[in-house]
């Protein structure tokens, strides 16, 4: 890289400001482009998964959602791109290894990631091209595809609304938990941009005009209100001489009304809100208390960071005092905290899952009084110490699954930059970390506890009550309000709107040019690499123990798992087995409390936590392995001390503490239903994967609506069957913990393996030789083809079968047909015309074969477009240039970067499956030629899937009862 000047101009951008960020390895360069009013940052390092976002400071004045309609709409069609879906071309063909849009509060980003320079380029000018020059000023179905628009297909006919995003945000808006986080905010900032739903009101969504839409981008979307922001190794020259010419050269600066006001203080206020349950269903113990703070401002560094680790410290460690002090005072099931650092005026808030209104006075002198006596009497050292040492773990290790780790720090990077201060506050974290390692000795978390929370005057109250007939109420209400709107026009109006639904779907129906397409650059299979990467596995014997060693460079980190065999296991204990992995390292031991042991963990090692797992053969869908997982992460100089916790943990955890246990129970259910309302193709996807396959029914049980009735009906009878539980899990954990058919998987350089080598005696295994048995065989259920009732506002709506079982293989093929399914028929039929915000289909070598939507408005439809998708694979075509995208894009899924300690774990699990590098290598070239004809030939594969007719619907209980035919059974997926 060329030496720069500072102040000196290259390519209209004068260079502002560099430095050293040792912290994340790179060196930050600062630039400005005159003309424009661009700003950039670029932080250059070695890592070769490059990242480029453009954000723009996008503080919403109502709550129309416009601002999140922008961000889908600029993506359909742009000047240079004329296509109807560049971002779904995009995904279709690119290796690009983050592709996505994100609107929050007050910004909306436009990320994306490669390791491939041509792509990376690529991308870039569709991104680019996307917001500065989109297709919506053209197309006003663009807004109605992705906003709302009316729906009329004949005059006679009822009217409609649909929208991608207004169904999205149906979907949202049926989460109490997305409703809570929504009203804090509200309440805190009443009179600024933060009283608005960004992602849009389903109530207000329709207010939004095509007018007010292309004014929103016109004002907004400007280079002079842009954040341009690059990671990794790359020419940077040559990146800034790109974006002068091809973009920021034709703008001049202007002055852009983006301001954010700053919020004063409202005093102690409170909000309460309503969320819909079942008819049916006991509304006692389901309201949500919210206790909010707002805490300075997004720019300040020790807040900043200081809050998040006493959000960890006060609410979210199993250890964590204010939250054992609101259970024990009988407050509500589950209490989870919220450090909100990503707008202007960030909040801390204080959350209780199933409570009772009448508890809110109670709620607040229990929170009020915990705080007061932590101040006083000073927090528990070792607490602290723990919780720091939680946080600057995940800091150094930066490991964010699968987003690149180039696009945390951009969001990192925005928290203080949108807010007119440097970019690099927070990325520049060591010298605040170690100001915090001073209330080892002093008092400085317990002085933030006083003047933030105690002392607070701008504070809020927020109250979330449950209603059984609020989702029917707004069913009808929008029925009506509909009705009396079509009542209200007249002939000519009505057939506008029938003309214009038919020109939208005409639109949605219609074709690319061959042309337009070809104009989305793509890379060649020449650029792509025809080998798999293979994953270090070398066999080695640990104490008498199989050991799978990974040898890769992890950072002076050793990534260790234990896989203890749960072949023993009846099937009466799969939900036994699903809870007792809920409560290593969260109970007592003969050694230490919980609290104690929470802090050790975290004081000592990076992490401890167990898994289940069932591994099934490549081949054979009923031939599975389970397994009980204890998974940990420690740095080398602290092996010794963390093998020791894990021998403590296994041998010696102790069932005895009634209180504890209920306590557990209670948030394990609460923290399923947050996850089944949030995500419920996963609960209809379990579920009619149980029909049809023996591994799926196992999984069903450890992780699906069978576990969640299973939990449930323990926390109704937990005093009477205490002693039941605490000795069925005491005598599970004394069968499972044993050498006998354990396996280590380690992933580590060979200085740690020697030091582990030298310590594994430490984890005092006992037991006899190595094993590995099957899993017991599992009974799939009687009932059939549900209707899981809930309150949701929108389905989730699943059908699949085991091809396996009908008499097909598996083959790569497969992976390239679940592509094109995915981005090209069901995107179209159940997205673009249908209007879900999610869909696609799952395929496994095993056989199973599962398609799903998610935050779909539609139910009988979408089951009849997976019917029809093998119609669709028979008459398949696709010439070179189309054939070629899916073939990229399927090899991309197959080249996701993955850190060290995700390579050992699926390391693991091929080995467990029988998948050897030869297999990987076969799937990968059966990718590289697939031709049109391996599709077409699927087509039977699909009908006999579709044909075998296991469906699953979560969702609404209207829509559901609707279509009570399809079902054999019918039931309240939360009561039943």
């Amino acid at each position: 890289m060329k030496p720069y000047q500072l102040n000196e101009m290259y390519h209209g951008f004068r260079f502002l400001h560099t430095e050293k960020v040792a912290e994340i390895n790179s060196t930050a360069f600062l630039f400005e482009h005159v003309k424009s009013g661009a700003r950039l940052l670029y932080l250059q390092n070695e890592d070769e998964n490059k990242v480029f976002t453009i954000s723009f400071r996008t503080p919403p004045e109502d709550s129309t959602g416009v601002f999140h309609i922008l961000e889908h709409s600029v993506l359909c069609g742009s000047d240079k791109y004329p296509v109807k879906e560049p971002f779904v071309e995009l995904l279709k063909g690119s290796v690009n290894t983050f592709l996505n849009a994100f609107t929050f509060s007050d910004k909306t980003m436009y990320p994306l990631a490669s390791t491939n320079d041509k792509d990376f380029q690529n991308l870039m000018d569709v991104y680019l091209d996307a917001v500065f020059h989109p297709n919506i000023y053209k197309y006003k179905e663009i807004l109605q595809q992705e906003g709302w628009h009316y729906e009329l297909n004949n005059a006679e006919d009822e009217l409609n609304l649909k929208g991608v995003v207004y169904n999205e945000m149906k979907g949202a808006f049926s989460s109490p938990e997305s409703l809570l986080m929504r009203a804090n905010q509200n309440s805190l900032y009443p009179d600024t941009t933060y009283q608005y739903e960004s992602g849009g009101d389903p109530e207000s969504i329709p207010d939004l005009t095509y007018q007010h839409f292309i004014d929103s981008h016109k004002k907004y979307y400007s280079p002079a209100n842009s954040y341009i922001y690059l990671y990794g190794k790359m020419d940077i020259d040559e990146k800034l001489a790109y974006l002068d010419q091809a973009y920021l050269s034709a703008y001049d600066r202007i002055d852009v009304d983006s301001e954010i006001a700053v919020q004063t203080p409202v005093g102690h206020t409170e909000m309460a809100r309503t969320y819909p349950i079942m008819p049916g269903e006991e509304d006692k113990d389901k309201t949500y208390l919210s206790l909010n703070y707002s805490i300075a401002k997004a720019t300040d560094p020790e807040t900043y960071l200081a809050f998040d680790i006493l959000d960890y410290l006060l609410l979210d460690s199993p250890a964590a005092p204010l939250k054992k002090a609101i259970l024990d005072a009988g407050i509500g099931h589950d209490v989870f905290g919220l450090y909100d650092n990503s707008i202007l005026q960030p909040y801390f808030s204080v959350n209780v899952k199933n409570a009772n209104e009448s508890q809110k006075e109670a709620f607040k002198k229990v929170v009020r009084e915990t705080l007061t006596r932590l101040v006083q009497d000073g927090i528990d050292k070792k607490l602290i110490e723990a919780a720091i040492n939680v946080k600057e773990f995940q800091l150094r290790e930066a490991d964010y699954g699968s987003m690149p780790k180039g696009l945390i720090y951009s969001i990192i990077s925005m928290d203080s930059w949108l807010y007119d201060g440097d970019p690099l506050t927070h990325l520049k974290f060591e010298k605040t970390l170690e100001k915090m390692k001073q209330a080892l000795t002093g008092t400085y978390f317990e002085s933030l506890i006083e003047k933030y929370l105690l002392n607070s005057n701008h504070q809020s109250l927020v109250i979330i009550r449950p209603s059984r007939t609020l989702a029917e109420e707004e069913e009808a209400s929008l029925k009506e309000k509909l009705t009396q709107f079509k009542q209200s026009l007249d002939a000519g109006d009505i057939r506008r709107i029938v003309e214009s639904t038919k020109k939208l779907q005409e639109r949605q129906t219609s074709k690319d040019r061959p042309e337009d397409l070809k104009k989305i650059p793509l890379l060649s299979l020449d650029d792509i690499d025809k080998k798999s990467e293979i994953l270090p596995l070398s066999e080695l014997d640990l104490d008498g123990i199989k050991t799978l060693y990974h040898e890769l460079p992890t950072n002076k980190i050793a990534y260790l798992s234990l896989y203890f065999d749960a072949s023993a296991i009846t099937e009466e204990e799969i939900p036994w087995l699903s809870l007792l992995k809920e409560l290593p390292g969260k109970i007592d031991t003969e050694k230490y409390s919980y609290e104690e042991l929470v802090n050790e963990v975290n004081i000592q090692t990076g992490d401890i936590h167990f898994e289940t797992n069932v591994i099934s053969d490549k081949d054979q869908e009923d031939v599975y392995q389970a397994k009980f997982t204890g998974r940990a992460k420690m740095l080398q100089d602290k092996v010794p001390e963390a093998f020791d916790l894990i021998h403590e943990i296994l041998y010696n955890s102790r069932f005895d503490n009634k209180d504890r246990l209920r306590s557990m129970i209670k948030e394990i259910k609460s923290r399923i239903e947050i996850a089944f309302n949030q995500n419920g193709q996963s609960v209809a996807l379990r579920r009619a994967s149980s029909y049809f396959s023996k591994s799926a029914a196992y999984k069903e049980r450890l992780r699906g609506l069978t576990f969640y009735h299973f939990i449930r009906d323990l926390d109704k009878d937990y005093d009477r069957r205490y002693e039941e539980i605490a000795d069925k899990l005491r005598a599970l954990m004394s069968r499972l913990i044993s050498k006998d058919g354990l396996v280590i998987g380690l992933t580590c350089d060979r200085t740690i393996l020697e030091r582990v080598k030298g310590h594994v005696g430490r984890l005092g295994l006992t037991g006899g030789r190595n094993r590995q048995n099957a899993a017991p065989s599992v009974t799939l259920p009687d009932a059939r083809n549900e209707g899981l009732m809930s309150s949701s506002k929108v389905q989730y709506a699943v059908k699949g079968a085991n091809f396996r079982k009908l008499g097909f293989d598996y083959s790569g093929q497969l992976l390239v047909l679940k592509r094109i399914l995915t981005l090209d028929y069901l995107w179209n039929q159940i997205r673009v015309m249908g209007g879900a915000y999610g869909c696609g289909v799952s395929i496994e070598s095993s056989g199973n074969l599962v398609f799903w939507s998610y935050r779909d408005p539609n139910l009988r439809e979408t089951l009849n477009v997976y019917d029809k998708a093998a119609e669709y694979a028979a008459h398949f075509s696709a010439d070179t240039f189309a054939m070629t995208k899916y073939i990229i894009g399927t090899i991309s899924g197959l080249d996701s970067p993955l850190t060290p300690g995700t390579k050992g774990e699926l390391s693991d699990e091929r080995y467990f499956a029988h998948v050897s590098d030869e297999d990987v290598q076969r799937i990968r070239e059966e990718v590289l030629s697939t031709r049109p004809e391996d599709i077409r030939q699927c087509a039977g594969l699909l009908k006999a899937v579709t044909k075998e007719n296991h469906i699953c619907v979560f969702g609404g209980a209207s829509k559901i009862k609707e279509n009570k035919e399809l079902f054999n059974t019918c039931l309240d997926a939360f009561e039943s």
